[in-house]
């Protein structure tokens, strides 16, 4: 455990598109109460001011010349950032920067990554909170540790330790979904401090359909990325217990075995090797 008073330099790395209105007001309350930290905005393909407010409030600005995703924007900083510790938080609003002295306090008493949890009443949507609410209950699962919040793109985190992981990074919305679970499967520590976020000024760049699908296909990616035989392992079994019992139904009705029990017994044994092939390229993206 390092010392409390032990101090780190900081960089605040702000994804924004098409945020014009709210990062200015934003960079000038960050350099307010945090004026020896960097500001690294990056502009995701803005179609309007975005980059030169920015850049007038006194941020360091990377542009990207077309809209790349949030998760591309996120790296861009992050290989940018010169801090030792790099607070990630959007450019809408939501987010309060008299937050980032908790976080920042609790990465200096010795915790690798720390996350702004948001509660019930932060939650964009009923919607959004029960997709939330799921996501961090299957992730809790996974690992075997409480999540309070999968999902936040609120949080700081030791720059060395984040690079590790920055090429399992995806370039759309859920890099913080890979990047917790990755720090978890490393053995490195996650933390939580309770925020309150406020409602976002814009709109949204979520699309609920496609980005729903999105997110359905990110439950498959947290398994695997994390012990992929904790979801192979019980979709096997079921499938075995399945054509188990439809052959007991099968012999005791008819005196005969069916090629549907055949095949439920078959695709079990299928999924629990393709879930062992998977636990051994899991293991190998870890091995250092």
């Amino acid at each position: 455990m390092e010392n409390k008073n032990t101090f780190h330099t900081v960089t605040v790395v702000i994804p924004a598109k098409n945020e014009a209105d709210t990062v200015g007001h934003l960079i000038h309350r960050l350099l307010e109460h945090y004026g020896d930290a960097e500001i690294v905005l990056v502009d995701d393909g803005s179609s309007d001011n975005t980059s030169n407010v920015a850049a007038e409030a006194g941020a360091k600005v990377i542009r990207h010349s077309y809209s790349m995703g949030n998760g591309a924007a996120i790296k861009s900083g992050a290989r940018a950032a010169q801090g030792e510790i790099i607070v990630f938080m959007d450019g809408d609003g939501q987010h309060n920067p008299a937050d980032i002295t908790r976080l920042i306090h609790e990465v200096e008493s010795g915790m690798d990554m720390v996350i702004g949890a948001r509660g019930d009443v932060s939650q964009a949507s009923i919607g959004r909170g029960i997709a939330n609410t799921f996501y961090n209950w299957l992730a809790s699962y996974m690992t075997g540790h409480r999540i309070e919040d999968l999902t936040s793109g609120f949080r700081a985190v030791r720059a060395d330790k984040f690079r590790e992981f920055m090429h399992l990074l995806p370039n759309g919305f859920s890099y913080p979904t890979t990047i917790t679970m990755a720090f978890f499967r490393a053995g490195y520590s996650v933390g939580y401090i309770p925020i309150t976020v406020a409602k976002r000024s814009g709109k949204s760049h979520i699309r609920p359909i496609r980005d729903g699908l999105r997110f359905l296909i990110i439950i498959f990616k947290v398994a695997t990325l994390y012990s992929p035989l904790k979801i192979f392992v019980p979709a096997s079994a079921c499938m075995f217990c399945l054509g188990l019992g439809y052959y007991a139904y099968t012999f005791i009705a008819y005196s005969r075995f069916t090629n549907m029990s055949a095949l439920l017994i078959t695709t079990a044994i299928l999924i629990f090797l393709i879930g062992l092939i998977s636990e051994q390229i899991t293991q190998l993206m870890y091995k250092d």
